[in-house]
């Protein structure tokens, strides 16, 4: 167990523990929450910290703001940070995977926009509740890439292939009620009852015993694996730098960035 039980500070995010109840809030709301290199690193060192507590019991992670996650940050993108180096480049994956290895149960609040990156980081949490107003999208293929970050074998688990592969080459956006019919989510309420029903919900997964907690995580966790493992997706990477080298995908990039700044 960690001996100082206030947790780090961290530039974009908000780190609480109070009971066995953790809450990691990405607060870069200006942004709608982008995921910046430097983002993403945070995010890893607050989930070894997460992962390190043997009183942690339930985690949440939510959004500041009107937006729980509007993606990979496109300033970032634009700049080429996080485009041109490997180990950038698998900040993603390395993040996902850094949520996923925490013991805890985790549990994502989206609300706002959900873009990309945000929806591989909500779906990696054991549970998801969505306000209605939450609004889903996975738009690599409009930005020339493909999906990365494990990605791929993750959204598979959650609604299977023929969803999955939809949403990806389609870049078919989806509201929280249809998330829920897909059950990539576990429940819908309204906007401004989130954070109570997130919070209520955390409470009472933490009043089970912390060995039954953890132990069925896992074995839903192996389970999941066995259906459809995410292990080698570092080697997305690659494929992602070999994507952001080529002259047509540059060229729609700065279409996509363009015309999203108007």
């Amino acid at each position: 167990m960690i001996a100082d039980p206030s947790p780090p500070g961290f530039d974009d995010l908000r780190l609480q523990f109070d009971a066995g109840i953790g809450r990691l809030t990405l607060n870069r709301p200006h942004k709608l929450n982008a995921l910046s290199p430097a983002t993403m690193q945070q995010i890893i060192d607050a989930c070894e910290w997460l992962a390190a507590r043997d009183d942690l019991r339930v985690l949440l992670l939510d959004g500041a703001g009107r937006a729980f996650c509007g993606g990979f940050d496109l300033d970032a993108m634009r700049e080429g940070r996080g485009t041109t180096d490997r180990n950038a480049t698998d900040l993603g994956r390395r993040m996902i995977d850094a949520l996923e290895a925490i013991p805890a149960v985790t549990l994502s609040l989206v609300q706002g926009h959900c873009v990309g990156g945000g929806v591989l980081l909500a779906l990696a949490c054991d549970l998801c509740i969505a306000a209605d107003d939450a609004r889903f999208s996975i738009p690599e293929m409009e930005l020339g890439i493909p999906l990365g970050w494990g990605g791929v074998p993750r959204l598979i688990r959650r609604v299977g292939p023929a969803v999955a592969m939809e949403l990806v080459l389609d870049c078919t956006p989806f509201d929280a009620a249809q998330a829920l019919a897909w059950r990539a989510i576990n429940r819908v309420v309204p906007v401004g009852e989130l954070p109570a029903a997130g919070l209520a919900w955390a409470q009472r997964l933490a009043g089970r015993p912390m060995n039954a907690l953890r132990a069925t995580k896992q074995r839903f966790r192996d389970a999941g694996d066995s259906l459809c493992s995410a292990a080698g997706s570092e080697t997305d990477a690659d494929v992602l730098l070999a994507a952001y080298r080529d002259p047509e995908t540059l060229a729609v990039q700065q279409r996509y960035i363009a015309a999203r700044r108007g």
